[in-house]
């Protein structure tokens, strides 16, 4: 895989940790914000971000899309 050496969710800019906004985390996981939340199934239900692990990578990552340091 050539550019993915480095590839994971923590050095994606669309993963939130949570750290920001005071939320605590469960270990290294955080949110992937890529995409829009994903709908559930009742109908008064929020939406929910995909929850990822912070050395998770996938498809969508590309050298343009790490984060700002």
């Amino acid at each position: 895989m050539t550019g993915t050496a480095n590839a994971a969710c923590e050095s994606c800019r669309f993963f939130d940790d949570h750290k920001l906004n005071g939320a605590q985390a469960q270990g290294d996981e955080g949110l992937c914000r890529f995409n829009p939340p994903i709908s559930q199934p009742a109908p008064q239900s929020k939406g929910l971000w995909p929850v990822v692990a912070s050395k998770d990578w996938c498809g969508h990552f590309t050298a343009e899309m790490t984060a700002a340091e």
